[in-house]
């Protein structure tokens, strides 16, 4: 069974900086997107950057020029770098990755969440 565990959520301050982490345990299966998503309380889950297993990135306008998602594919790992961070972007933070398996076919998996907040 695949799982992505992800690290890094914590408490900052506005203006301060977090590097979440998310790695797929090992398995026969390629991976290809790798994604965050956030889900503030009481608001619907939204995606905030998104990588390819080429290296191509799509981010949420909310973060552009702050935050930047990285994949290291030799470690089945992705991260997501914050900067300059805002109390709106307070929420819990989810790593999902689109998987081919070659039992299952195509595998859309999620991490458990890891919570960011920021306030002062």
């Amino acid at each position: 069974q695949v799982q992505l565990v992800e690290s890094g959520g914590g408490l900052v301050q506005p203006g301060g900086s977090l590097r979440l982490s998310c790695e797929a345990s090992r398995g026969l299966y390629r991976i290809n997107t790798m994604a965050w998503y956030r889900q503030a309380p009481g608001k619907q889950r939204e995606s905030v950057a998104v990588i390819t297993n080429g290296g191509s990135t799509v981010y949420a306008d909310s973060v552009k020029g702050r935050f930047t998602i990285s994949r290291d594919n030799a470690e089945n790992t992705v991260y997501l770098q914050m900067n300059s961070l805002k109390p709106e972007d307070t929420a819990v933070y989810y790593c999902n990755a689109n998987l081919l398996s070659p039992t299952f076919g195509d595998l859309e998996v999620w991490g458990q969440g890891t919570l960011v907040t920021v306030s002062s």
